[in-house]
């Protein structure tokens, strides 16, 4: 049996089209979660975000549909589809949507 919530194994799937916005919200989904890292999914509608918080690893943050401000260290940029950006270890970052979008976080655990 398939679930609907997590990346289909063997097969090829649109990551854009994988998740849905809803109104007024963040939606997240786990796309595939192990001890080394953990891959998720997520749209925002605009004006939602993530408030500042600080990660003890690296986050690769991938931009598939809309754009984002991305705050890193009090420092904001706009990113945009097709973009990425690294959210250094114990950093402070937060994002808010300028704009509907849907990003593709990887995070993987490392003792660096």
């Amino acid at each position: 049996m398939n679930d609907p919530s997590v990346a289909p194994k063997g097969t090829s799937f649109n990551l854009e089209k994988f998740v849905d916005y809803a109104s007024g919200s963040v939606v997240s989904k786990t796309l595939l979660k192990r001890d080394l890292g953990n891959i998720t999914l997520f749209s925002f509608d605009k004006g939602q975000g993530l408030s500042e918080h600080t990660a003890p690893f690296d986050a690769v943050v991938f931009i598939l549909d809309g754009q984002a401000k991305i705050t890193i260290g009090g420092e904001p940029q706009n990113v945009k589809t097709g973009e990425m950006i690294v959210m250094p270890a114990n950093i402070s970052h937060a994002l808010k949507a300028n704009e509907p979008f849907k990003m593709l976080l990887t995070m993987i655990r490392s003792k660096e």
